[in-house]
């Protein structure tokens, strides 16, 4: 599956983005979603994923309360809601799918990658 990640760019903080990751080349609806976020010089880490069928979401508790995951399986895209973001959510976002329905929390849960969108959040 060929994953497409946009919405990223430059917002002050206390704004909101909302990112988009399409999904192309298998049945989209089969694979859970997720999202991660690498900043400069840090760890690729979990912001937030949904099972195939839009069920029960999962988000880090950095995010939690800020951020909303979903998903479209009839466009075969998830976004990510980002509002409420501080200078300390500036990262590059990259969204994952995995062959398995449920979620997973960790990097080598997914076998498909996007190739990011920058996220920036000013002070």
């Amino acid at each position: 599956v060929q994953l497409q990640a946009s919405g990223g760019g430059l917002v002050q903080a206390g704004g909101s983005l909302r990112l988009s990751c399409a999904a192309s080349g298998r049945t989209f609806s089969s694979f859970a979603m997720g999202w991660f976020r690498q900043a400069p010089g840090k760890e690729r880490e979990f912001v937030a994923a949904i099972p195939w069928n839009g069920g029960s979401a999962y988000s880090a508790d950095s995010v939690k309360g800020r951020f909303t995951i979903s998903r479209d399986n009839a466009k075969n895209t998830a976004y990510l809601q980002m509002n409420s973001l501080k200078p300390e959510d500036t990262a590059v976002y990259f969204c994952a799918a995995r062959i398995y329905r449920g979620v997973s929390t960790v990097v080598d849960g997914y076998e498909y990658w996007g190739q990011g969108t920058q996220v920036t959040v000013s002070s």
